[in-house]
């Protein structure tokens, strides 16, 4: 096993210093027991380029394999802590924005009713492989269909066009035409929702005015603000800044996007008792009530 979780960091961080480091060992030590697993396999997993190391196809290969299978064994310890306790933890992987705006605003009440659980916290913004990243769950936006994952859909995706008061007096609109008078700001994972609201409100689309693109929607938000532009955000991403004033919304025309924020959990871990409580209590934070029977996930079968 010491074998296996040596070449495991090693790979990760493609480093042998780094790995000794993770792992509270010397650059030698981790060396050595890379360089054992290899003899013991009679294949080798790294290439040595000097100071620097590769993966052989084969060290990918069994990366792969082996993280996962080290995975499932903290998996398997984690339940077996949690069934002894009552408590437990689980790493959380969310969009930054969520997380920020939706999800710890709710925290408190998390820990309120179960103190003995901790939710580790960690940004994402495009998919991954949870096992290779060491996320239990995560929450994203989509069709709630990923391989390999089960899917609990949280919050329909709504958005609208909102502006900064600024920018508004400024220009004016009296129509929706006039929107493309304007910068019209997007996130660069949904290049084409600017064109959907176009065609949804019967505006010709080379009437938009594209403006930056940017990855994060808290710097959307932001530039917004800034009165660069207009943004198409989702409605319960701006509660507050529609509240203070900061933005105001350009016209109430809300589009109904089709997709949807998600939980995301593996099937092997639907039976943790951390990840239990932080399921059911995000569905009851969705529900404003107790999860309902009708509330069924999507199974999907295990890539």
């Amino acid at each position: 096993m010491s074998l296996l979780v040596a070449f495991e960091a090693a790979a990760r961080h493609l480093s042998f210093t780094r790995a000794a480091a993770e792992l509270s060992l010397t650059q030698s030590a981790v060396s050595r027991q890379v360089q054992a697993l290899e003899e013991l396999l009679e294949v080798p997993l790294f290439r040595r380029e000097g100071r620097k190391i590769a993966l052989t196809d084969t060290g990918a290969m069994y990366q792969r394999e082996v993280s996962a299978a080290l995975q499932r064994i903290s998996s398997a310890s984690l339940q077996a802590i949690a069934y002894r306790t009552g408590g437990g933890s689980l790493h959380l992987a969310s969009l930054p924005t969520f997380a920020a705006k939706w999800l710890m605003p709710r925290m408190n009440s998390f820990y309120g009713a179960h103190p003995g659980i901790l939710v580790h916290m960690h940004s994402r913004v495009k998919e991954f492989d949870l096992a290779l990243a060491g996320m239990d769950v995560a929450i994203g936006v989509g069709d709630g269909v990923r391989p390999g994952l089960v899917s609990y859909p949280l919050i329909d995706e709504v958005v609208v066009p909102v502006i900064s008061p600024a920018l508004h007096k400024a220009l004016p609109m009296k129509s929706p035409a006039d929107i493309s008078q304007h910068l019209l700001l997007l996130v660069a994972a949904r290049p084409y929702v600017w064109k959907d609201w176009f065609v949804s409100q019967g505006l010709p689309v080379n009437r938009m005015r594209l403006g930056p693109q940017f990855e994060l929607t808290s710097h959307l938000i932001q530039a917004v603000a800034s009165g660069i532009g207009v943004g198409l955000l989702p409605a319960f991403l701006v509660e507050d800044e529609l509240r203070t004033g900061v933005l105001e919304t350009a016209f109430d025309l809300p589009l109904r996007t089709g997709a949807a924020y998600h939980l995301f959990i593996p099937p092997e871990k639907l039976s943790l008792r951390p990840i239990i409580a932080f399921r059911d209590w995000l569905l009851e934070q969705r529900d404003g009530s107790p999860r309902r029977a009708q509330d069924r996930p999507i199974p999907l079968t295990p890539a």
